[in-house]
């Protein structure tokens, strides 16, 4: 040992000057040549774990750690340990390690908080930051401030909870981001979007400032905002906004794999199933290596969810129930993989295998048996089986006694001629908001559309009971009033004479209202229309009491001058000429000659004269070739006339058909 002092001191004062330097990697083959002469020195071993940890090897660090365990305690090597365990996504195992050491320095606590992050333990997470922001001073209090502003935007966005408000600054474009992202987890998406252009802002202002950075760099520190106010744009409606700046993102090629998984699944469900070439381009961003290690189980649920529906879209039957089957062994009880493959069935035109596969998880899952239930119910609509529908969305407990599904269920019945069984409906849920909620708004609806079903459809025995309750709630309300007089007057005449005593006399119902003012007003559809007052006409006396009016004498009606009282008139003269039993129709052949089949205009007076067969010798139909005389086809062309032609030019006639043993020449 003592030849071996002297190159050995040397080499821990170069161990000493590279780590102060950050050469690691000279301090990493100082610590080995160590190690080579003494195996089990722990401190030469402590050196080179942490040069490991600096060069990025931590599977070999964690190699040599497990090796040496009797040399290497918890408490001595424990923290570097669970760091290798984190780096190497080993989130369960860093958890135990982090457990099982004696004391919890700041880093210790720094780690196990990032573990609690990544295992989605946010509750937990956020009571380690906020102990270490209470009880530490350094110089990263404003990195534990953005930490903690990341676990209130993961507690806002994946468990839906209000998160408090711990009066975080704004001061960096992170702190900003985040700020957003809780914002869009609440559904505040105008103030979000603001929010986000802030963040783009400080952004900017901050790199800025440093004259190595690159627009190109900045750009690529800026995709993550630009993709968030692309989601921000596709919730608020504006797809093709969003489109155009998810794209924008997927062509700076960034880094992280996970932006760039999160935008193209954004991407494929504005596609939905259009443009399924562009889609099945972007899916295979979303299965680039170390996904799963950068999202949330959310995330990498819809993103599987989506590839499912892909698959089905492209008609890839196979590959749709292969991913469906993965995701039902990750989730048993989530709904969505099951609808999949029910609208994948219904494709398939497998409609009751659909219903059998909903209804048995329905039974295995009756924590999401609604929504199931909901499209059953959808399902026997389609095939037309509207009283097995009406069953399916009575049993919904959840949803039984809300207006829309009593609302539902009436319609449906009603069209199925049910008539009982919507009264029924009606009854049950006036019943369950009597005890509920008695006096309420929803139940006084429910009993006012109740009487007024009834009485449409007649049973206005059952109607008195609502219209009583009704009024009741409200003595002044005279429009019941009458409803409940008109229902018992058909029921019980005596009940409606009692209660008709509790309407308002007639000088309480009079309404001050100035007839003439109202018919000659804007919205009057009659007007009465006045007589024009004649100048130097006396006006007409008005007309006492003891004036008696004179009927008007009904006029005699007129009768034809050529009626003859003597004669009996013709029964049949109320009907028409051809249905009277004397008429026997027009006599064919009469004045035949008059009748024109010539060209329009022609006069009928010329028939006779233009028959060639009644003129002794009639002159051939056609010129023979080279005369000059001969009328002219109808091929030919006419002259250009200066005077437009007379109404009765004639008109081309369509050439005959062939005649069997005859020949037809045309020139």
């Amino acid at each position: 040992m003592a030849s071996g002092s002297g190159p050995v001191s040397a080499l821990w004062t170069e161990i000493n000057r590279c780590g102060q330097n950050g050469d690691f990697t000279r301090a990493l083959k100082a610590a080995n040549k160590i190690l080579y002469e003494s195996k089990d020195d722990v401190t030469a071993l402590c050196c080179k774990i942490v040069c490991l940890i600096q060069n990025g090897g931590f599977k070999e660090a964690l190699n040599v750690i497990n090796t040496h365990t009797k040399s290497l305690t918890s408490d001595m090597i424990g923290f570097e340990k669970a760091y290798c365990e984190y780096r190497l996504n080993r989130v369960e195992h860093a958890l135990k390690t982090i457990q099982g050491i004696p004391e919890q320095t700041d880093k210790l606590k720094e780690l196990y908080a990032q573990v609690l992050y990544r295992l989605e333990r946010y509750d937990e997470c956020l009571a380690v930051y906020k102990d270490l922001i209470r009880n530490s001073q350094d110089d990263y209090e404003e990195e534990r401030k953005t930490n903690l502003s990341a676990v209130l935007a993961a507690q806002s966005t994946w468990e839906n909870t209000s998160p408090e408000d711990l009066g975080l600054p704004e001061s960096s474009y992170e702190l900003c981001y985040n700020a957003a992202c809780c914002l869009i987890g609440q559904g505040q998406l105008s103030q979000a979007m603001q929010k986000l252009q802030k963040a783009e802002e400080l952004c900017r202002k901050s790199l800025a400032e440093d004259s190595d950075v690159t627009e190109e760099d900045v750009e690529a520190e800026l995709a993550i905002i630009h993709s968030q106010m692309a989601y921000v744009m596709q919730l608020q409606g504006r797809t093709e906004d969003a489109l155009q700046l998810y794209n924008q993102v997927i062509k700076l090629k960034p880094s992280d794999v996970g932006l760039l998984a999160v935008t193209a699944n954004n991407i494929i469900t504005i596609n939905k199933d259009q443009n399924v070439f562009d889609s099945k381009k972007k899916v295979k961003l979303t299965s680039a290596e170390g996904v799963e290690h950068k999202l949330a189980k959310k995330q990498l649920q819809a993103i599987e969810i989506n590839k499912a529906l892909l698959a089905m879209y492209t008609n890839q039957a196979d590959q749709c129930k292969k991913l469906l089957a993965s995701q039902q062994a990750q989730s048993p009880g989530h709904p969505r993989p099951v609808l999949i493959q029910v609208a994948q069935l219904c494709r398939e035109k497998q409609h009751n295998k659909a219903i059998e596969l909903l209804q048995r998880f329905s039974d295995q899952h009756p924590e999401s048996a609604s929504g199931i239930k909901l499209t059953m119910a959808q399902l026997y609509l389609t095939q037309g089986h509207v009283t097995k529908a009406c069953d399916i969305l009575k049993s919904i407990e959840e949803f039984k006694y809300k207006p829309g599904m009593i609302s539902a269920l009436v319609t449906m019945y009603t069209n199925e001629e049910d008539i009982d069984s919507a009264i029924d409906v009606f009854t049950q849920a006036i019943q369950h908001y009597q005890s509920e909620q008695p006096g309420s708004a929803i139940h006084l609806s429910l009993v006012r559309e109740a009487a007024n079903y009834k009485l449409k459809y007649g049973r206005k025995k059952e109607a008195t009971s609502d219209l009583e309750q009704l009024w009741k709630q409200n003595t002044n309300d005279v429009h019941t009033l009458a409803q409940l007089i008109s229902a018992y007057s058909l029921v019980d005449q005596d009940k409606a004479k009692a209660l008709s005593k509790h309407l308002p006399s007639p000088d309480t119902m009079s309404f001050n209202v100035d007839v003439d003012e109202l018919e000659n007003s804007h919205g009057a559809t009659y007007v009465r229309k006045k007589a024009a007052k004649v100048v130097g006409e006396s006006q007409p006396k008005e007309q006492g009491p003891q004036d008696v009016k004179k009927k008007k004498k009904k006029k005699k009606g007129k009768l034809p001058k050529n009626y003859d009282p003597k004669s009996t008139p013709d029964p049949e003269r109320w009907l028409p000429i051809r249905e009277r039993s004397y008429y026997r129709g027009k006599k064919k052949g009469k004045k035949k000659e008059q009748v024109g089949r010539g060209t329009q205009g022609a006069t009928s007076g010329g028939s006779a004269e233009l028959d060639a067969s009644k003129s002794a010798s009639s002159p051939p139909t056609s010129p023979r070739p080279g005369s000059g005389t001969g009328t002219a086809t109808s091929n030919a062309v006419p002259p250009r006339q200066q005077k437009p032609a007379v109404a009765g030019a004639t008109r081309k006639k369509a050439p005959q058909k062939k005649k069997k043993g005859g020949k037809i020449c045309f020139y």
